[in-house]
């Protein structure tokens, strides 16, 4: 492959990470914590766990504190909307690896399948590569390891599937020569 097609093939690679997950961001957008919890929430002193829980806060307890007049605690006043925040976020990016799995192997099959410039190929499936990439990064690290197994192993079969078939396609193609 000459210069110039390595050079094209990147940044078809580049582009097209840049089109599925700017796409996947503006049709599903990612949950913003401000449309949870307010930023700088007035710090109020909250001195007893009823006050806590009346404000939707969670109380923490000092360990080891035996003095009947010192604080036994403090409130985390933003508990319930952090945890609101998180349990969107964690349905976003389920969502995401869902969305992005089928889209980046889709993108891989199409540049390994039915285009026939190489350069353009190859930066189709590397850009497919990346929307994986994308997709299973966030979600990766929430799952736990037989569903990471699963995925790591489907999507091994499914390159080296695309490795034997991109070579064969490629090889016929350099012996007609």
């Amino acid at each position: 492959m000459q210069i110039k097609n390595i050079i094209i093939g990147i940044a078809i690679l580049i582009l097209t990470m840049f089109v599925t997950i700017y796409g996947i961001n503006t049709f599903y957008p990612k949950p913003q914590y401000e449309d949870f919890c307010e930023r700088g929430i007035a710090q109020k002193i909250i001195q007893t766990e009823q006050e806590c829980i009346n404000a939707k806060g969670k109380w923490n307890s000092y360990e080891n504190i035996k003095s009947p007049e010192a604080q036994t605690g403090y409130c985390d006043i933003t508990f319930e909307c952090n945890q609101n925040y998180d349990d969107a976020r964690d349905t976003w990016t389920k969502n995401v690896f869902i969305i992005a799995v089928p889209l980046g192997i889709a993108i891989i099959a199409l540049g390994a399948f039915l285009i026939s410039l190489e350069s353009v190929a190859v930066g189709l499936m590397g850009g497919g590569i990346g929307t994986l990439l994308y997709g299973t990064w966030g979600f990766f690290w929430e799952a736990d390891d037989k569903i990471r197994f699963v995925i790591s192993l489907i999507g091994l079969a499914v390159v080296i599937a695309l490795a034997y078939y991109f070579n064969k396609k490629f090889e016929g193609k350099s012996k007609k020569k």
